[in-house]
């Protein structure tokens, strides 16, 4: 039986950014924090390297603004970036305040609260400004905030919860376009629950999930930005997919990442035969930024019919590295590697991504009482290609600004509404789930072979061909079966794909992330792609 539930704030997503949101909103408000596996299934968990921000007394804001806008290849918005490092600070204390466990150390950097604070270096970066946790930096802030959200009485975690479709004005009939809720399904019940709420805020991370290689946990499938998108929300920059240059290449360990940090601390990459070789491709070898340091390794394997190429950290002290490098030093010797004797096997792997919804320095999207934050957002921040480590950093500048956009709008916002349930009459039970599974598959083998690391006009024509039959399968699908999670996550994975697609189709230029043999050359104009929905309305 469908049940219908009334909140203050849905915020769809258990993240890092979801958790921040949800504890900077007052205690008055009634909160749902939605996850659609178990909470601690996000990407924030597996974030291994750190937060950048401005923290030593030798570093400052305008450094950090410099480098972000030099690794976004001329395409970042530089409100955004000064907005984000101005509150970076800030930002740490509340994590600090809120006890998350960074890793302390007198030796390397002072911060101006009499204590200190070991900060790491990073690609992109000229100073030591990422403030971290050991290696699993991104575990210990989840761990912390999750914990504190559990404190909260006015905070519901729900579980197994999948968000299959926001509930807008527009698509009951009305003439505005205020987003009034979403339509959800409870997988432990298998039915569609109708959740009304005053405000909605998505936080539903990348969409990584649509490449074959990925470093992202099984969840990041573009849910949020699809959703944005059929609700009316313009989209921006979806082309720019990063790769993060280095994930451990065994067959056993999935999807795991080796942190920048390892070179940041002097880790080198070299070929089978032991040579180093990023210094052919960027003077600033192994701490080149990650579009060209995923370039560089994807030349050579191809190169020399390689599977993968090495990370060599071996030189240094075995006591600094398993110090610095807990996590990634059992991970791999789980799988016989010693990484304080031998190098690590890596590739590059779908990372991040870089576009994302159209918001403003609240978190605002283009329908009303809908926000979008942390990967599933297009700040402006990132432009072309995003500097290591300031992901988590927008995940909480923005979740903190939403919030008290929030707290500024409730006067304006009335009570949640009553809404119709999720209408599943005309639908049955499908015994065609093997339809699900070879879509997926083809889906992320095309977009891996076609709009991956290195594009041409041809390949994402094919890929445009394939994506436009698939959505075509998947709405008749959709249409007469029971939603699932897995049809779920494959209706909003191939519109989130053929997005991307059009937008580098219509990127005429090299730059970034966005590396195409049709057009090498960087045009001196540059410009963000943004896509524009058939139900977008002005404000």
């Amino acid at each position: 039986m469908s049940q219908h539930h009334q909140y203050d704030v849905l915020v769809i997503g258990s993240g890092g950014a979801g958790l921040a949101l949800a504890l900077n909103l007052p205690e008055h408000l009634k909160v749902a924090v939605l996850s659609k596996g178990d909470l601690a299934g996000g990407s924030t968990y597996w974030a291994q390297g750190g937060v950048a921000a401005v923290l030593d007394d030798s570093d400052n804001i305008d450094s950090h603004v410099q480098d972000t806008l030099v690794a976004g290849a001329g395409l970042c918005h530089e409100d955004a970036v000064r907005f984000t490092v101005e509150h970076s600070r800030e930002t740490i204390d509340w994590l600090i305040e809120q006890g998350v466990p960074f890793t302390r150390d007198d030796e390397h950097s002072r911060g101006q609260q009499g204590f200190a604070f070991h900060l790491t270096r990073e690609g992109g970066h000229s100073h030591r400004r990422i403030i971290h946790a050991a290696d699993a930096t991104g575990a210990a802030i989840f761990t912390t905030l999750l914990e504190r959200a559990r404190q909260r009485p006015n905070i519901e975690l729900l579980e197994q919860r999948v968000a299959v479709d926001l509930i807008t004005e527009r698509k009951l009939g009305g003439l505005g376009n205020r987003c009034l809720g979403a339509y959800v399904l409870d997988r432990r019940r298998g039915e569609v629950d109708t959740f009304a709420a005053r405000f909605v805020v998505l936080a539903t991370g990348g969409a990584a999930k649509v490449y074959l290689y990925t470093s992202n946990p099984d969840g990041t499938c573009g849910d949020g930005i699809a959703m944005a998108w059929r609700a009316g929300c313009r989209v921006g920059n979806l082309e720019f997919n990063q790769f993060h240059p280095t994930c451990l290449y065994h067959p056993q360990a999935k999807s795991f990442l080796i942190t920048e940090a390892v070179r940041g601390e002097g880790g080198q990459l070299k070929l089978p035969n032991g040579e180093r070789f990023m210094l052919r491709f960027d003077p600033r070898g192994e701490l080149a930024p990650r579009d060209i340091v995923a370039r560089a390794i994807d030349h050579e394997m191809k190169r020399l019919g390689i599977d993968c190429v090495y990370l060599d950290i071996s030189h240094r002290p075995a006591e600094f590295i398993r110090e610095h490098f807990p996590t990634i030093y059992e991970r791999c010797l789980g799988f016989g590697i010693d990484i304080t004797r031998e190098p690590i096997p890596v590739v590059p792997a779908a990372h991040y991504t870089c576009g994302g919804v159209l918001v403003d320095h609240h978190g605002q999207t283009d329908v009303p009482g809908l926000y979008a934050i942390g990967e599933t957002s297009f700040t402006g921040l990132h432009g072309a290609n995003r500097l290591a480590s300031n992901s988590l950093l927008e995940c909480f500048v923005y979740a903190r600004a939403a919030a008290a956009d929030i707290v500024q709008q409730l006067p304006h916002s009335g009570v949640p509404r009553t809404l119709p349930g999720w209408d599943a009459s005309q639908v049955t039970d499908s015994d065609e789930d093997v339809i699900i599974a070879h879509n997926w598959d083809e889906l992320r083998r095309f977009m891996w072979d076609y709009v991956g690391i290195v594009r041409t006009s041809k390949r994402l024509q094919r890929a445009q061909h394939r994506v436009r039959l698939l959505l075509a399968e998947i709405d008749e699908f959709y249409s007469n079966y029971k939603v699932s999670r897995d049809l779920i996550e494959l209706r909003n994975l191939a519109l989130v794909a053929d997005l991307m697609i059009r937008s580098a189709m219509l990127r005429h230029e090299s730059r970034g992330l966005h590396y195409t043999l049709d057009y090498p050359e960087t045009l001196s104009d540059a410009r963000d792609t943004l896509l524009v929905p058939p139900a977008y309305r002005p404000v």
